[in-house]
Formats: C-alpha cells, structure tokens, sequence
C-alpha cells in the first residue's frame, strides 16, 4: 500500500479512480517525522552533556558527600566540639579494624627516654611499651627511642577511639573538622548568595539604564574593588569582634562586584533584543522587564560564576582564620584547624594533614565541577555530543 498527502496533488494515472479505492491514514505527529522527537531545552541540554563530563559529575558527588558528613559526622562520634580531655592530647589516630594491621593503631615513637624508665610502671603502664626503636648514649645516659601504644600511656580506656586523633586539649579532631567544615560551608553558601543577589541587582540597574547610571555605579564599584580586603577585614573585627558576621561581611563588601560586572555586561548583550523592544512597546515596566525578560538569559553565566565563587570563599575563610582574624575559640573551622595543626606540624603531623587534605579535595572538586558546569552552561557548545 502505497501513502500519498492530501496536501499533495495525486499523479495523474490515480486522479480518475474513485473515492472508495482510497483510504485516510492519519500519522500521530502529522506526515513528517520532524514531530517525533522533542527538542531539548537550554538546561536540559546543559544538563545532559554536565552529565557526560565524568569528572564534573565524581566533584559533584564528592561534594556532596562532604556536605552529608559534615551534617551528619559531629552528632554520631560520641565526643562533641568542645569537649575536652588534657589526660588525652595530642592522641594519634586509632580506627576500630585498622589497628589490627598496623594502621591508625594508636601508636606513637617517643623519643630521649631514659632506658631505665621503661620499666617504671608510673610511667611506662603494663602493656604501653611494644618495641625499642633505637639505643644509644646521650651525656654518657643509656636513651632509647621507644614505640608505645600511646592510648595505654595516657590511661585512656580501651574502647576508646579517635579517628583522626586528639588536639592540643584532647578535643576529637574528627569531630572539629567537620563541624569545622560545616561552619566554613556555610560562611561560603551565605557570603556567595549575599554576592550573587546584589551583583545581579547592581549589575541589572547599571546594564539596564546605562548612560551616567551605568557610569556613576561602575565607578563606584571600581572604587570598592580598590580598598584593601585585609584592612577591611580587620575594620569588621574591630567593630562587629571575631565571628561568622564579620567574616561574611568582609567576603562580601567587595565580593559581588565580579558578578556585577558580568551581568551589566549580560544585559548590554540582551537590552537591544526584538523581545525585549516589543515588550516596551507594549508598555512592560522596567522592573518586569528586567526579572522577567533579559535576566533569565543570563542566569547561566551567573550560576557558573557563583558555583566558581563557593571554593573561593572557603579558601578565602580559610586564609582569614589562618592568620588569625577568622571565627574565635573554641568554634572551628578548616582554617582554624590548619593553624592550629601547623604549630605542631614536625610533633603531630596528622593535626594538619587531615585538615588540609579535606580542603585540597573541596577546592579541588568545586573547581572540577564548576569548570563542567561553565562548558555545560555555553550556548556555542549546545546540541555538541560530549
């Protein structure tokens, strides 16, 4: 059987027959085939070849699962932030199962012992010593280096165990690090949302209007950009004292500016559009105009942006407290941690190496993924298999 379209004039051997030697065929999407596939939106399709970038795709499953345990990792431990125990500091890391071969197994080299302190039960408790790691003379003193079983040395009770070890007063690291986490997190979702929503009000006003509006508030943005970010920080200190507020007010007095500038340059790009021009016409105020009809073509751009931004402002709270003008005692952060760790770096390396581990991988992810969301985000690489 042969399908002819009624639209279509019939060849002129079929013109003559009659009516009944013909019957309708109606086709679900019409006589193409272009209706049979649904075409893509712009976030679908950003989020189909997001998906097709296997490193953007394992950063943002990193991250959330960082996210996940600084939720959930400093209400199950058992030890709370501020908790301490001096008869405990400076524990060295003991996971149940690893010890069992020799990793995070509580253990620790002591080094200058007298050697024949070994054998004083006030010091050396039953079952602390496990190996003599060298002999040798010291001011014609018989010393030794000697490996311990460092829980049974501190009397600590046998179940009892510390991840990633015990700080200088004995506080459990695995629970400050991620509370600490959890507070730099933070810090950097509010500062980054706080800069998003006044760069994008900011850069709409002066990209809409243009002319002396756009001149005076790029100049003063310009101005802003100039001051000096630790002096600002350090103003903030003084008048609001150490804390989360005035970390978020020091990443954002001048941290919006970069998102100001992209979205005035957003709007010069769309202001002039058809769209837009039959919108006025029809006598849209500005303020729809502006929310409704140029900045959703810029959102992408400005999610991108924002998404680089987040590792910025960790790394920025990390800095701030490293140097000491961050969050004040005893509430934690990664750079409190580090500067922290760092005191005790050659003693107690593992104070800092957790730490700086953690933040290397949440610099390294939010960058992994931010970097396959902008090229997910690019409308000159829409429709492109990945």
């Amino acid at each position: 059987m042969k399908i002819y379209d009624i639209h279509q004039p019939l060849p002129e051997e079929l013109s003559q027959l009659p009516d009944e030697k013909f019957q309708v065929q109606v086709r679900e999407h019409g006589f193409d085939e272009i209706g049979k596939s649904n075409s893509a939106g712009f976030y679908r399709d950003a989020l189909r070849r997001l998906k097709q970038n296997k490193a953007s795709v394992i950063s943002f499953w990193i991250i959330l699962t960082i996210i996940l345990l600084a939720i959930i990792v400093p209400n199950v431990t058992g030890y709370t932030y501020t908790q301490q125990n001096v008869s405990g500091k400076n524990l060295p890391p003991k996971i149940p199962g690893l010890e069992r071969i020799g990793i995070a197994d509580g253990t620790m080299v002591l080094t200058n012992r007298k050697k024949d302190s070994l054998s004083n039960p006030k010091r050396f408790p039953e079952g602390s010593v496990l190996a003599v790691v060298k002999e040798y003379k010291a001011n014609k003193v018989d010393v030794v280096d000697v490996k311990v079983d460092y829980y049974k040395y501190c009397k600590i009770d046998e179940g009892e165990y510390h991840w990633f070890g015990t700080d200088y007063l004995g506080r459990d690291i695995l629970t400050r690090l991620f509370m600490g986490a959890r507070v730099s997190l933070l810090i950097a979702f509010i500062s980054v949302i706080t800069n998003v929503v006044i760069g994008v009000i900011y850069g709409s006003v002066a990209g809409y209007y243009g002319g002396k509006v756009d001149m005076f508030l790029t100049h003063f943005a310009e101005v802003l950009d100039g001051l000096p970010y630790i002096v600002v920080t350090i103003l903030f200190m003084l008048l609001f004292g150490s804390g989360m507020f005035s970390i978020i007010l020091a990443l954002t007095v001048t941290g919006w500016i970069g998102t100001a500038r992209l979205t005035r340059a957003q709007f010069y790009r769309f202001k002039g559009r058809e769209y837009v021009l039959a919108a006025r016409t029809l006598g849209v105020p500005d303020r729809k105009l502006i929310f409704r009809h140029i900045l959703p073509n810029s959102i992408g751009p400005l999610i991108t942006r924002a998404m680089i931004a987040i590792p910025g402002a960790i790394f920025s709270e990390s800095f701030l407290a490293y140097i000491g003008l961050g969050i004040k005692p005893p509430e934690p952060s990664i750079g409190t941690l580090l500067s922290v760790g760092q005191s005790v770096l050659l003693q107690y390396p593992y104070q800092t190496l957790f730490p700086a581990v953690l933040i290397s991988v949440l610099m390294v992810a939010f960058n992994l993924f931010s970097n396959g969301l902008r090229d997910a985000m690019d409308p000159t690489l829409r429709g492109e298999e990945g």
